[in-house]
This record gives C-alpha cells, sequence and structure tokens, in this order.
C-alpha cells in the first residue's frame, strides 16, 4: 500500500481533515494518486463512501477503502474525526486486515437489441416505474415468482440491509452471507392481487428477473444515483462477481457496528 486517494463529504471541516490527511500521509512517505490509489480514505458520512465506490469502481481489486465520519455515526465507517492521528498512525504501520464484502450486480437489457447497461451497487439498487405503479412480473432463476403492482422494489446488499431496506422493515444481513435481498415497497395486496408481502433472501446462485407488464419505462437507482431506462426488456439482480475491499486496522465486528448504529 503506497498510494491513497481521499474523498470527501465537501464541508469546510472535512476538507480540512483532508488536508491534513494528505500532509501527513505524504510526509511518512505515501504519495496522493486520485487515478490508481491503493487506498481510498472517506471522510464525511456513508454517503460520502457511496460516491468513493462509484467513483473507483473500475478499481475494486486493487483498492481498499476505510471511513472517517465528520457528522452523525457513519455505518461504514471505522474512525471519527478526533481519531484521525490514531488513524494516521494505522496507516503509516500498513498493519490491516482485507474485510470483503459482497456486492449487487444489476443487468438491464432492452427491447431494441440495444447494448444492455450494467452497474454495481454497494447498498441497493430500487426499481420504480416510469409511469406511476410499478406492474412487473418478478422471477427467480427465470421461473415465475409473483406478479407485482405496487411503489417498487428494492433489491438490497448485506451491508445495504442496514439502509433503505432496513425502513422497508426488511431484515439486516450479515455480510458473510453472500445474498442479496428483496423487499417490496407498498406493494397492492387484496382479492384481485396478491404478493408475498415478505422480504426474501437470495443466495448467490439464484438470480431474480424483473420483466414489465404493460409499461417498459424505468427509475434505476443504483445507490444514490438515480437513472431512466426506456423500452426495457428485463432487470436482472444478483451478487456480483465483484467485491469491496475495506482496509480494517483495528476490529469493529458487524453486529457492534449495526448495535451502535441503530441502538446506541
Amino acid at each position: 500500500m503506497t498510494t491513497f486517494a481521499i474523498e470527501t463529504r465537501g464541508d469546510s471541516f472535512s476538507n480540512q481533515l483532508q488536508s491534513r490527511l494528505v500532509r501527513e500521509l505524504t510526509r511518512i512517505g505515501f504519495r496522493y494518486d486520485a487515478a490508481n490509489p491503493d487506498l481510498v480514505i472517506s471522510v464525511g458520512g456513508d454517503g460520502t463512501l457511496l460516491q468513493a465506490f462509484h467513483r473507483y469502481v473500475a478499481r475494486l481489486g486493487q483498492t481498499a477503502f476505510v471511513g472517517v465520519h465528520t457528522g452523525h455515526l457513519g455505518f461504514y465507517a471505522d474512525w471519527t474525526a478526533q481519531e484521525l492521528p490514531l488513524l494516521i498512525e494505522a496507516i503509516a504501520n500498513r498493519k490491516y486486515t482485507s474485510v470483503i464484502y459482497p456486492l449487487l450486480r444489476v443487468s438491464v437489457t432492452f427491447k431494441d437489441n440495444k447494448e444492455s447497461a450494467n452497474y454495481l451497487a454497494l447498498n441497493e439498487c430500487t426499481i420504480r416505474s416510469a409511469e406511476g405503479l410499478l406492474v412487473s412480473d418478478v422471477f427467480i432463476r427465470h421461473e415465475l415468482f409473483e406478479s407485482f403492482r405496487g411503489d417498487g422494489l428494492c433489491f438490497s446488499t448485506p451491508t445495504g440491509s442496514t439502509a433503505y431496506n432496513k425502513g422497508l422493515s426488511g431484515a439486516i444481513v450479515h455480510p458473510s452471507l453472500e445474498s442479496i435481498q428483496l423487499t417490496e415497497i407498498a406493494s397492492i395486496n387484496n382479492r384481485v392481487y396478491r404478493t408475498l408481502g415478505s422480504p426474501i433472501i437470495l443466495p448467490k446462485h439464484h438470480h431474480c428477473q424483473v420483466r414489465p407488464v404493460d409499461a417498459s419505462g424505468f427509475n434505476l437507482s443504483i445507490d444514490h444515483i438515480a437513472t431512466l431506462h426506456e423500452k426495457v426488456e428485463e432487470i436482472e439482480c444478483a451478487v456480483a462477481k465483484e467485491k469491496i475491499c475495506f482496509a480494517r486496522f483495528r476490529p469493529f465486528p458487524f453486529w457492534r457496528r449495526v448495535r451502535d448504529s441503530f441502538i446506541g
């Protein structure tokens, strides 16, 4: 680990910490390289870490991430602003554990045979209709599972299970389980329309397909990035082959992170 880059929230305090990190790490022999970093330090909140992930998504096999939170406790951040000297010392010692988390792959195919669109998500992908109510068939391993009517569908990773998915009453999943979770967003259930109504957790070899019924325009949210796709044939969600690596310079067990974030 010889090169580093920093992603900040952009506020004055985070930018001050960025300047300090650049100065101190450069002094002890590390080189700032925004294009090809071995280590990306996120200074801000979980949203800042998501920005860093998408900025360096093409380097997931060569780059590790570590987070410093400058506001409320961040789920992805191991360090506080007050602990910056300890983090600098830990990085200088170059002793860390690589913690690998699974990601979500989203593939969109189109009716007009144009090239498919592919995305990776650290937290989740939400699927909504571009025209109001989402009406779609949901397949698991290409076998029809249910016909969905409602506001939308949320596919989350294990770490993303603590984000929007939790607000939808989804389960919290340990990241050692390579899986994705499907949670319904305000589904319509009555005598005519019926869905499972419960979150489901799919292992990595079970892919899920969403196919439009009476519309072909979808609003997709890949983490914090909103995209609009027209003439959609199918959206497939699955555990990605790629993974994200976090540099863990001290122990921070997942369930302690959950407790600190939500219980206190």
